[in-house]
């Protein structure tokens, strides 16, 4: 059976660490399962591995440096268009950090910055390097951007201690690779339709009534999606984000705004993620200019409900994926699953606002997933990015099951 592998292009970047000689292993492995490799090395990694050794289970002259007079095409964008997938492996803490920083000073950080192809990265290094909270918030921001990590993992390190820093083994980093490649289909003639952000009602000509939603969840979905192949329609209350450029994006203000936007795309999709806080109420009547404190002391305002979009989409869903989100303070399972069976949902995605790491406006989050067989799965904080590569793993498995 062949892997799917197979004729792709990788570019396998090698960075200076003592585990530079198993990138040997994982270009022969790679060369096995018939794929076409490119190395490329920084400076620091031709002090641990000679560039000849990667040429010749390659087949291909190692990159080097960014320019090379002889060369009509600048090498590190010619790498970026042909890559189908990236790996860095070994990755230091100093690559990692400077590609989290938009740094790009050598062949390999300038590929990564210039390449469209999904990139993998396998750390290795010392653990007190790995668990320095600079290096952790380098890694989760590239994590947020949809940068893949495998690893590192427990083990005897360059130091002679046993602890976290070992770079994977490469049978597990080839495997890891098929896996992504795999991915890039799975939703490809699909299409999806994605709600985010907060919605805005209207009070007077300068006040409404919002929530703390910054739509990071719902854009990170929209940006997974899109990776995996599928088409994404995203309606968005405003924030901050800039949407996905491959989106067919909708901007709302208002909850019948985001209703009106929804039902009229309904059709055209094979699902729908409501991961927008929609406001559930509304003022009765919107105030002709602006409410001057000085005209009463006390100011009643009557609220209405909105329409409940989630409802309406789970009355008419048909054979259509249908996934709701909610955000608790108590009793999360028990509503989750309440709102799961009253709104006709195929997954639930659940959260304790009250947790650190989760809710509104940060880059992480804590969920419970629950599906409409009644299993549950538990995520502990990670970022919403691989939140979202859960929730559409999730989505793939229903989908095979609904196939079969």
């Amino acid at each position: 059976m062949n892997s799917v592998l197979k004729n792709k292009n990788i570019v396998v970047g090698i960075t200076g660490s003592i585990a530079a000689y198993k990138a040997v292993e994982i270009i022969r492995l790679l060369r096995k399962k018939e794929a076409i490799i490119y190395p490329v090395m920084t400076r620091a990694a031709t002090y641990f591995v000679h560039p000849l050794t990667f040429q010749t289970l390659s087949s291909q002259r190692v990159t080097r440096k960014m320019f090379k007079e002889e060369k009509k095409e600048i090498p590190h964008l010619s790498l970026a268009k042909l890559a189908d997938l990236l790996l860095i492996a070994p990755a230091t803490a100093n690559i990692i950090g400077k590609i989290a920083n938009g740094i790009a000073d050598d062949i390999l950080t300038t590929t990564v910055l210039a390449t469209r192809a999904p990139v993998v990265i396998a750390p290795a290094m010392n653990y007190r390097m790995f668990r320095n909270p600079i290096f952790q918030t380098n890694m989760n921001k590239l994590k947020t951007f949809g940068f893949k990590f495998i690893g590192p993992e427990k083990g005897v390190l360059a130091s002679g201690e046993a602890e976290i820093g070992r770079m994977v083994d490469p049978p597990r980093i080839v495997k890891y690779l098929e896996k992504v490649m795999n991915s890039l289909n799975d939703f490809q003639g699909k299409s999806f339709l994605i709600t985010a952000g907060p919605t805005r009602e209207p009070l007077d000509e300068v006040r409404f009534f919002s929530n703390y939603s910054s739509g990071k969840m719902g854009y990170a979905l929209a940006e997974e999606g899109i990776s995996r192949g599928a088409k994404i329609i995203l309606i968005s209350g405003p924030t901050f984000l800039t949407p996905p450029a491959k989106a067919e994006f909708y901007l709302v203000e208002s909850a019948k705004d985001m209703e009106k936007k929804v039902m009229d795309n309904f059709s055209k999709v094979d699902g729908v993620f409501m991961v927008a806080a929609v406001a559930d109420y509304r003022p009765e009547k919107r105030r002709e200019g602006k409410i001057k404190k000085d005209s009463q002391k006390e100011l009643t305002i009557k609220l209405v409900q909105n329409p409940d979009i989630l409802k309406e989409l789970g009355e008419r869903k048909k054979d259509k994926i249908l996934i709701g989100f909610c955000a608790e303070v108590e009793n999360i399972e028990e509503e989750a699953k309440k709102k799961l069976k009253e709104k006709n949902l195929d997954l639930i995605v659940a959260n304790d606002i009250t947790l650190e790491g989760a809710g509104f406006e940060e880059e992480t989050n804590i969920v419970t997933l629950i599906d409409k067989n009644g299993k549950i799965e538990y995520l502990a904080k990670r970022s919403k990015r691989e939140i979202a590569v859960k929730i559409w793993d999730k989505v793939k498995n229903l989908l095979e099951k609904d196939i079969s």
